[in-house]
């Protein structure tokens, strides 16, 4: 914080440069950062401008920091070694480190939806709200019990979860695959992370359909891949748009989302599933179809059969119970070759010794009470209940005034709206109207689009939501005018 001492006998300017000079000892203030500017310390400090000069000339004096017009005032990196006893520098690291940090306007968005829970309405969030989650007792296990359930478990997990999901699969989708050929994980970005990590290296070049949840995501940066955008059409992705980008850029990975994809809820067709499973099957492609709805769309018989189920040995699946249990379940799965399941089983165990038994167990037991179908059922009619309720308040607030396709399925509507967006600071006007959605450059697009979640949304707040909308719209056209 930038407050002075009440108790210091010191004049206030050289009070300021002390609390500087702490900040940067402590590592608060690290080297090459910017300083807020002068008329705005002045303000955090309650003191004149003219105090806050004088502070910063006699801290430019002793070399702490360096000022140039038109630039601001910086850390200087170079004296910031010696000042803080030779310490690290790590604005170095930080900046150079593989993981980028998140961008403000989601760091915003979450603040506010921790801080102003009550005022703010959040159709950002892909997650299950509370009442949504299974309403099903856990079973009463000692810890002894627990601990002697390890005796069951190996590299890839519990093997009781792993014969309970290959029941599930075959069951749901006539998937035939064995216990070996199953990895459990904490997540499907754990699923990801290591696929991206140990089965391709720096420089390959991966498709990922566009738009997608995938450019939310650092770990593809971090693993030092190039990303080209797979684009789609109605029916999934294009497959003459996968052909050209094999040939131009040398494609080693595919990565798709293919029912209810997030953002847009698509379901891919039969017709383009098959035409994708052959094309990279010829290419010797391999393909990631991450499934977070797997088990909600096995309740609808429309819904196309998996990508795993049409191509058994090109397809790596990936799983998960979080969109059906929530977030805080944190189990995965991830079905393929016996092989790769054993690299990724074995690279898993270096970085971390493997996945804790208690959420694994539990897991299981949930799954094969007779209380999860109903469960599924419940959810299935609660989310299809709020699509609806979002999209009849669009319709009559805003009629013929949004573009979207209704999914069949899912948590999210996406949509365009009818204003434009000359950069992304132009979205933090939702922010402004407390209203958390996610905005289409999230997700590799630059049009004004965004993903609005109703998951969390009852029929009041999808009302809400619809007002806001209007207003902001309202506000844009005004402000274009």
């Amino acid at each position: 914080m930038w407050q002075l001492s009440e108790n210091s006998s010191l004049p206030i300017y050289l009070q300021i440069v002390d609390l500087i000079e702490t900040k940067i000892m402590n590592g608060e203030l690290l080297p090459e950062e910017k300083l807020p500017p002068e008329r705005q310390l002045a303000e955090l400090f309650g003191v004149n401008r003219s105090t806050v000069v004088r502070a910063l000339d006699e801290l430019t004096a002793r070399a702490v920091i360096i000022r140039k017009q038109g630039s601001g005032t910086t850390v200087n990196a170079e004296k910031w070694g010696l000042f803080a006893g030779q310490s690290t520098n790590w604005r170095h690291y930080l900046t150079q480190g593989g993981f980028t940090p998140a961008v403000p306007y989601i760091r915003q968005a979450g603040v506010m939806e921790r801080v102003d829970t009550e005022r703010v309405i959040d159709a950002a969030t892909g997650e299950l709200p509370l009442e949504m989650t299974p309403k099903m007792e856990t079973p009463s296990l000692s810890w002894q019990s627990f601990i002697a359930e390890e005796q069951l478990e190996d590299e890839a997990g519990y093997r009781p979860l792993r014969e309970t999901i290959q029941k599930q699969m075959k069951a749901a989708y006539g998937l035939n695959s064995r216990p070996e050929q199953i990895f459990i994980t904490s997540g499907a970005q754990q699923a990801l992370f290591l696929i991206t990590q140990c089965l391709l290296k720096p420089g390959d070049a991966v498709a990922i359909e566009s738009p997608s949840y995938f450019y939310s995501l650092s770990l593809f940066q971090s693993a030092g891949l190039r990303i080209f955008a797979l684009p789609m059409d109605a029916d999934g992705v294009i497959i003459s748009e996968l052909r050209d980008l094999y040939h131009k850029h040398r494609v080693k990975m595919v990565f798709v989302n293919p029912t209810f994809q997030n953002p847009t809820g698509l379901v891919m067709s039969l017709e383009r599933r098959k035409e994708l499973v052959k094309i990279c099957a010829h290419l010797q492609i391999p393909i990631v179809e991450d499934d977070p709805f797997s088990e909600l769309a096995a309740l609808d018989k429309d819904i196309p059969v998996p990508l795993k189920q049409l191509d058994a040995d090109n397809v790596l699946y990936i799983g998960s119970l979080s969109k059906i249990m929530g977030s805080t379940t944190r189990i995965g799965w991830l079905i393929g070759p016996t092989a790769v399941i054993e690299r990724l089983a074995l690279a898993r165990q270096e970085m971390d010794f493997g996945l804790s038994i208690f959420p694994q167990v539990l897991a299981n037991s949930v799954l094969n009470t007779s209380g999860y179908s109903a469960h599924l059922k419940q959810l299935h009619q609660v989310l299809e209940k709020r699509r609806d309720d979002l999209i009849e308040a669009f319709e009559t607030i805003l009629p013929n005034e949004l573009e979207f396709i209704r999914p069949k399925g899912g948590f999210h509507l996406w949509v365009k709206l009818p204003i434009e967006f000359r950069s992304i600071r132009d979205f933090d006007i939702f922010l402004a109207h407390d209203l958390l959605v996610m905005p289409g450059f999230l997700f590799g697009v630059k049009e004004a689009v965004i993903r609005v979640t109703y998951a969390r949304l009852k029929k009041r707040e999808a009302v809400q939501v619809a007002k806001i909308l209007q207003q902001i719209i309202m506000e844009k056209k005004c402000d274009e005018a």
